[in-house]
């Protein structure tokens, strides 16, 4: 088949090969280790002038393009700036290229190892027994790194070592020289997938090697002396020194390291009269980790405020600052506000993890027709998208996850935000800053000045960022946003009460998603167990009928409580033609919601109960989580 591609040909080593500038590094998500990573650069050269894999002479990389055409993984307008991008941008391959145009990287790497005649191999970094941990052992795990090798299996009496190029011969000879294993067969994977799986690694690694902290040890190094109880004469160069007194530093940090292990959101440092609680937030319910002595609040108070540059003097005003750190091997960014009490400031550090937003929709939680619903709703050009339900429910991540899914390289896409929680790549992200003006209302007036195609508003609050969001949507953009509201149909009569007129609001408004968090069953201690006559009244007046329900148990992993990780349900409302003819006439809040469930809408408490069904949570959390929305 011919390439229709007017660029002309490539052979497929140019998607492992930089463009010529020397022997420039290569970014940790390559489709294809750079050559410097593979070996001492000169040896390389001399290697490559020996050996060319034999793909090359067999296969035109225009059967490659063709193929990635043929198939969808590509469009003829992704591979073309894929080329323009590579002849401009030296030191970056092709490949690296191909993915940041939208490209599977899992199919780019299935159609080079079909050409390359190899086995592919589609890596879950999650499943049991997916890599060999021995032999990663004996290479080492920088070395897997950094030429992307990753040894599954033994399979009919021979080493199944993946890599990420067709090309890479000689790591095989050095795997075999290192790890003593002469049957090899080797396999081709998306480099994601080993990085992927390789992390796994490095995570459980941190965990065993970071130093537990003996408390006790820690304590006995604390004298009456060396933390005052805190008073008005106090010098401020005394609590310093003390916030940064090597047990008060190691303890602070050993608060941070057990919260993340333990999956915290929230880290809460809470000063009693005679006792110091630290609690954290998990899977949405606070649990108490320690209760440090007393007299260490004012020296672990100080040492977080200095982390975060707040003023550690300053203890009669609130006061928010940000922390960066690397823990446990993971960078991530601590959000942290301090509130003056009668017994002392309180501190809470919100744990902003970039993994908890790189969720793709569908898993989430959606059930297949909501994501459906939604992903159609995300990709329409104009008009209103809005995301309810009170503070913790999880929509900055809908949010966030949904912006991820559309094509940044061709839409120019913003937000406004109060406060930016996380960095999004190709995103532009304003900070609103109430005291010198910057209002949700102008910073949106700014950015429509700079051709957006979709504004995200983290929340819309008053009656004049409302405004100027229907006048946005009306003259085609896309907005989605916020409301504190506790249903999907509540939300029209929220726009209407801050003073939209209800035609607008029913021109401008697409959709209105409302969800809830609730708590996963664990999968580790889950069974099965009889339903009781009250709860099997409430699941047949829901069509369920059914004589168990999954629960679980409770567990180590899980803290006791038969509940690991959490998952939404939702409330998709779509507004259709006969609906914007009702907003229209500003309806009763609760006929409109008795309309929307008539015409097809499925409530909070419907969703919810339909993944208590499939065993995925429980009717305990489904009625706390809908109890408002009925």
């Amino acid at each position: 088949m011919e390439s229709k591609n007017p660029m002309g040909r490539f052979d497929l080593d140019e998607l492992f090969r930089p463009a010529p500038r020397g022997d420039a590094p290569a970014s940790s998500h390559d489709l294809g280790p750079a050559p410097a990573a593979r070996a001492d650069a000169a040896a390389t050269d001399t290697l490559e002038d020996i050996y060319e894999p034999a793909v090359k002479d067999r296969r035109s990389g225009a059967q490659l393009e063709a193929l990635l055409l043929e198939r969808g993984v590509v469009t003829a307008e992704q591979m073309l700036a894929a080329h323009r991008l590579h002849k401009q941008s030296p030191g970056r391959r092709l490949c690296e290229i191909l993915k940041e145009q939208g490209a599977n990287e899992r199919a780019v790497q299935q159609a080079i190892a079909e050409l390359a005649r190899m086995p592919f191999e589609a890596i879950d970094a999650k499943a049991h027994g997916a890599f060999d941990r021995d032999a990663i052992a004996r290479l080492g795990l920088d070395h897997c790194r950094a030429n992307l090798v990753l040894p599954l299996r033994v399979e009919g009496g021979r080493m199944l070592v993946a890599t990420a190029s067709p090309a890479d011969v000689f790591l095989l000879d050095d795997f075999r020289r290192k790890t003593g294993i002469s049957a090899v067969r080797h396999v081709l994977a998306a480099a994601g997938d080993i990085l992927a799986a390789l992390q796994t690694l490095t995570d459980a690694e941190a965990r065993q090697n970071t130093d537990e902290i003996d408390l006790e040890a820690i304590l006995a190094n604390v004298e009456e002396e060396d933390v005052a109880v805190e008073k008005d004469d106090v010098l401020e160069r005394d609590i310093d020194a003390e916030a940064e007194s090597s047990p008060i530093v190691r303890y602070v940090n050993h608060i941070i390291q057990t919260a993340l292990k333990e999956g915290a959101s929230d880290i809460h440092i809470e000063p009693d009269e005679k006792v110091l609680k630290v609690r954290a937030r998990i899977d949405g319910v606070l649990f108490e980790l320690m209760t440090p002595p007393r007299k260490m609040h004012a020296a672990l108070t100080s040492r977080i405020k200095i982390m975060a540059n707040l003023d550690i003097a300053e203890r009669r005003l609130p006061q928010d600052g940000r922390i960066r750190a690397t823990v446990l091997g993971r960078k991530l960014d601590l959000r942290v506000s301090t509130v003056p009490t009668p017994k002392g400031e309180k501190t809470v550090m919100r744990i902003l993890d970039s993994r908890s937003i790189s969720v793709p929709l569908e898993d989430l939680g959606f059930s297949p027709g909501a994501l459906a619903t939604w992903s159609h709703e995300i990709e329409k050009p104009h008009g209103i998208l809005l995301v309810t339900g009170p503070t913790g429910s999880g929509k900055t991540t809908t949010l966030y996850s949904s912006i991820r899914q559309m094509d940044t390289r061709r839409m120019n896409i913003s937000t406004v935000e109060d406060p930016i929680e996380y960095n999004l790549p190709g995103i532009t992200q304003i900070q609103t800053h109430e005291k010198i003006g910057m209002t949700f209302a102008v910073a949106l007036k700014a950015l429509l000045r700079q051709d957006p195609d979709v504004v995200m508003l983290g929340e819309i609050r008053d009656a004049e960022t409302a405004t100027t969001a229907v006048q946005a949507a009306l003259t085609g953009h896309l907005v989605l946003s916020t409301l504190h509201t506790n249903d999907a149909p509540g939300s029209i009569t929220r726009m209407i009460n801050i003073g939209i007129e209800p035609f607008l609001v029913g021109a401008a408004l697409n959709g209105v998603l409302a969800q809830r968090l609730v708590r996963r069953i664990c999968t580790k201690c889950a069974a099965e167990r009889p339903v009781s006559a009250e709860t099997r009244d409430l699941l047949v007046a829901h069509g369920i009928d059914a004589p168990t329900l999954r629960v679980g148990q409770g567990c180590p992993a899980c803290r006791q409580t038969g509940y690991a990780g959490r998952l939404g349900i939702y409330e998709m409302l779509v507004l259709d033609d006969f609906l914007r003819d009702r907003v229209a006439a500003n309806p009763n809040v609760v006929e409109f919601r008795k309309l929307c469930v008539e015409r097809g809408m499925r409530t909070l408490r419907q969703d919810g109960l339909d993944k208590v069904r499939l065993g995925r949570t429980t009717v305990e959390e489904v009625l706390a989580a809908t109890e408002s929305a009925g």
